[in-house]
């Protein structure tokens, strides 16, 4: 059973959304909540798997609310639901530790998806919001800073893919690659893999 704590100021949104999920046979509507302070005191009180939050929330947003679950409960996982579909939310979101962004112009069988895709620990975009990424210009840090290797090398760790799989694939020593890596994170001001992979979502460098 995936436990879902919804997050909206509008109660027929709630109310909407509930609906939706509870004919689900898996899915659960644990809680819920109109304010980022009521529903951080409902992660706390229930501790859901999933929290399904608007942006645009009473107390503080649910951009602040995200940033408090990752610190304060780092198992509950954050799906954006919202009406923003601009670069800098979407950017915001994913920063403060969101896994997954949908659109409330997206389909029942997209929310659906990215509710299972997050809940399992994955990254979700909804397919207008993955969009917009790609077609909108991404900052120019990233073109100022890396060259045209190390863009490829952050592409494949971005993928997922292992030192020894970069090297083979650009025929250069996992070693190598190692220098790439660092190089990219000190450029760039990254500390992690996981920082690494949402810089490359945002940019536009991968799809997922």
């Amino acid at each position: 059973m995936i436990r879902i704590l919804l997050v909206d100021d509008h109660a027929i949104v709630r109310e909407s959304l509930r609906t939706v999920l509870e004919r689900v046979p898996d899915f659960v509507v644990a809680g819920e909540a109109g304010s980022g302070e009521a529903a951080l005191a409902l992660v706390h009180e229930l501790a859901p798997d999933l929290v399904l939050t608007d942006i645009a929330i009473p107390g503080f947003d649910g951009i602040e609310l995200t940033r408090r679950i990752v610190k304060e409960c780092p198992a509950v996982k954050v799906l954006a639901l919202s009406t923003h579909l601009d670069r800098r939310h979407v950017v915001q979101m994913l920063d403060a530790g969101a896994l997954g962004y949908v659109s409330k112009t997206a389909g029942r069988d997209e929310l659906l998806l990215g509710i299972r895709a997050v809940a399992a620990g994955n990254r979700y975009l909804c397919q207008e919001c993955a969009a917009m990424l790609v077609k909108s210009p991404p900052g120019s840090a990233m073109q100022v800073k890396l060259g045209r290797r190390e863009i490829d090398v952050l592409k494949m760790i971005a993928k997922g893919m292992t030192s020894s799989a970069i090297g083979e694939s650009l025929f250069i020593a996992p070693g190598t690659v190692e220098v790439h890596r660092r190089n990219i994170m000190r450029k760039l001001e990254l500390h992690n893999i996981a920082e690494l992979t949402q810089y490359a979502i945002r940019e536009g460098l991968i799809s997922l």
